[in-house]
């Protein structure tokens, strides 16, 4: 069918890219796996070059993260799921400045690989459990931490009228200032705050400090 969704695994473990591809082909709507391997190089080539999602494990054969290729594809405007044993607050957050729509912790399994997998085909972040507890970790009461990244994103969407605009002002892709947007949405609703639109963004950034009224 025209519109399946498409998916390519990265993973040195033949065992969970067997796994993933199952609970992917199980979900509603199924998720198809074109192209799976233990090298980066298997998303570059062939149908794994043109599938919806790219899933990547951070440690492909070694202890240091492959935040490089997460970078490339990013930058490629190519829609990344990371799915690593690591449960480590620092590095998910990185990875989701690099762009990443997701970081997963193999631990959280079936349950939220295969809704990350449908968000991120659609070009949506999602936050399971292990995430939200990451994005809130260092904020106050009432003001969410944003980083840097999320600030320059946030004050660039209120001084322009488009988030192409944005992404060519800051040499990032479209989906990524979409995400960064919607992290900084879930930040506020995670103290109370919720910001959906737009509008209700500018009144929470002026009210924090982060712009003020003559930026806009």
């Amino acid at each position: 069918m025209a519109d399946e969704l498409s998916a390519v695994v990265v993973d040195d473990h033949p065992a969970v890219r067997a796994g993933v591809a199952y609970w992917l082909s199980s979900g509603d709507p199924p998720v198809r796996v074109v192209a799976e391997g233990e090298d980066v190089r298997v998303a570059w080539l062939d149908e794994g070059a043109d599938a919806d999602v790219v899933i990547l494990d951070l440690h492909l054969g070694g202890p240091t993260p492959v935040l490089g290729d997460l970078r490339r594809l990013v930058e490629a405007g190519r829609r990344v799921v990371v799915y690593s044993m690591r449960a480590d607050d620092e590095i998910a957050l990185q990875c989701l400045e690099l762009g990443a729509l997701c970081y997963l912790t193999k631990a959280e399994g079936a349950d939220h690989l295969v809704p990350a997998t449908h968000a991120a085909a659609r070009g949506r972040p999602y936050t399971p459990p292990s995430l939200a507890g990451a994005l809130a970790g260092d904020r106050s009461e009432t003001r969410p931490a944003l980083s840097a990244r999320e600030a320059e994103v946030l004050v660039e969407w209120f001084q322009s009228e488009s988030k192409d605009f944005v992404a060519r002002r800051l040499g990032i892709s479209v989906s990524t200032v979409n995400s960064h947007l919607e992290r900084i949405r879930i930040k506020y609703a995670l103290i109370g705050r919720e910001a959906p639109t737009k509008a209700a963004l500018v009144a929470r950034a002026i009210q924090d400090g982060l712009i003020g009224v003559d930026d806009l």
